[in-house]
């Protein structure tokens, strides 16, 4: 699958210039625009991997854009610009921004910077779904937990007892013990006396 890009850049010239490089490289571009409101919304339609945005844009201005993107942690952004100054690149990675390339750009500095983008970005991905999963299994931890005190209490079992009551319930009912354990919480499901 080659790497889908969305463009914006308000500058025609550099936009099909950067398209035509990205197209010629193997590089999918689903979608171009001038305008940093569109950039967003091609961006939240096409899922693209990388969003390449220049800073000075009408409707919404780059860093605005890639701070919405990079919040919904949706795609890559690295940001194009003419601009070198230190709080625009301050800016631009406190929006999110994973890679800054400086106009005029040679292909051979705008690909290593795509790849270090992208790869920083499924990086970053990785460690926020890693925890999330973790998150949610603490969470199924505490909810057992508490189910089984609540067996123990209201209906005398062991904690042995009471554990085994909710994992053989959700193999029974093929559903999380996390779901079973929400039932007795909420006193939707106890052991037949």
């Amino acid at each position: 699958m080659p790497t889908r890009v969305v463009i914006a850049e308000d500058e025609a010239i550099i936009r099909l210039d950067l398209s035509e490089t990205l197209r010629e490289e193997g590089y999918e571009v689903v979608a171009e625009t001038g305008r940093g409101d569109d950039a967003v919304r091609l961006v939240r339609e096409h899922r693209p991997d990388i969003a390449i945005l220049d800073i000075k844009m009408p409707g919404l201005d780059g860093l605005s854009a890639a701070r919405e993107i990079a919040g919904e942690r949706i795609a890559a952004v690295l940001i194009l610009t003419a601009f070198s100054q230190r709080d625009l690149i301050e800016r631009a990675r406190d929006a999110g921004a994973l890679g800054y390339l400086v106009k005029p750009f040679q292909k051979a500095e705008l690909l290593p910077a795509i790849e270090v983008a992208l790869g920083r970005f499924r990086e970053m991905k990785a460690l926020h779904d890693q925890a999330t999963s973790l998150e949610e299994q603490l969470e199924s931890r505490k909810a057992v937990d508490r189910a089984k005190g609540r067996l123990m209490d209201d209906h005398g079992l062991t904690e042995g007892a009471a554990f085994s009551f909710i994992q053989k319930t959700a193999m029974r009912e093929r559903r999380t013990m996390r779901a079973v354990a929400d039932d007795v919480l909420a006193g939707a499901l106890a052991p037949q006396a």
